[in-house]
């Protein structure tokens, strides 16, 4: 007679972690969009886990049949990253990156924006935890984002998390931000406010986090870069506007980081 330990429970190893460029279109995409939804709803994480990867494959070959379930699937996604299995979790925060490449600012459009920010805030919490494996993932993902999105709407999202409680989501969106302004070119950062940047960098400046304070030195620099593109006089430039606009302290901090430049 068989016993519980004669047919042990699947281990994480039975999931393939596949790489986005090793995914392969579906030979009949049409017909097997049907059944997605009911894998995805699947109380078998193995069967879940393999319509995540199924999902990927739709996102990044055949988005315009994912496209109307897109919301759902979302909701998947978050779900899933609660869950406390690591495979689980980490299936569907790749099956996210693959989503940001694949629809880009649709996900900030007023159908998919409010699960888009739930989305967004698990990757945060999932890029500030303990499990290496998954925290790694998470950080690809959210530079995946920053990559697909386009920087001002997405700098305005983001923003949103500079003064979280929890100070390594703080430092994650930190790094989001840094990483979002350096693609951005002077008049996207007037349109964002050019003071409201440096306020948040000088604020991340003195945050616990070394993560933080880096992504801080590098906003400023970007900004510092941007703004004094066609000034002659960079360094006075830059210090009459931080000296203007951020009280004295912040304001020499700030402008000490440019010193070198």
């Amino acid at each position: 007679m068989a016993t519980p330990l004669d047919n042990p429970p699947p281990t994480d190893a039975a999931v393939d972690y596949i790489a986005s460029e090793d995914l392969k279109p579906f030979p009949e995409p049409n017909t097997q969009i049907q059944g997605l939804i009911l894998g995805l709803e699947s109380k078998d994480w193995i069967k879940l886990c393999e319509s995540l990867n199924d999902t990927r494959r739709f996102a990044l070959y055949h988005s315009s049949l994912l496209l109307p379930l897109l919301e759902q699937v979302m909701l998947v996604l978050v779900k899933a990253m609660k869950n406390p299995r690591s495979a689980l979790c980490k299936t569907s925060i790749m099956a996210a990156s693959d989503i940001f490449t694949a629809y880009r600012d649709k996900l900030l459009e007023p159908t998919s924006s409010g699960v888009f920010d739930q989305l967004h805030l698990q990757l945060l919490l999932k890029a500030s935890q303990d499990k290496r494996f998954v925290c790694e993932e998470a950080d690809k993902a959210l530079k995946s984002m920053v990559q697909s999105i386009t920087p001002l709407p997405l700098l305005h999202k983001l923003q949103a998390y500079v003064n979280h409680t929890n100070l390594r989501i703080r430092a994650k969106a930190a790094v989001s931000i840094s990483n979002c302004v350096s693609r951005m070119g002077l008049e996207e950062l007037e349109e964002f406010g050019l003071v409201p940047l440096v306020q948040v960098a000088a604020n991340l400046l003195n945050d616990r986090l070394p993560e933080a304070r880096e992504a801080a030195r590098s906003i400023t620099m970007s900004v510092y870069q941007s703004f004094t593109e066609k000034e002659e006089q960079k360094q006075e430039s830059w210090q009459n506007f931080c000296e203007a606009n951020l009280p004295a302290l912040h304001g020499q901090s700030i402008i000490k980081i440019t010193m070198s430049h």
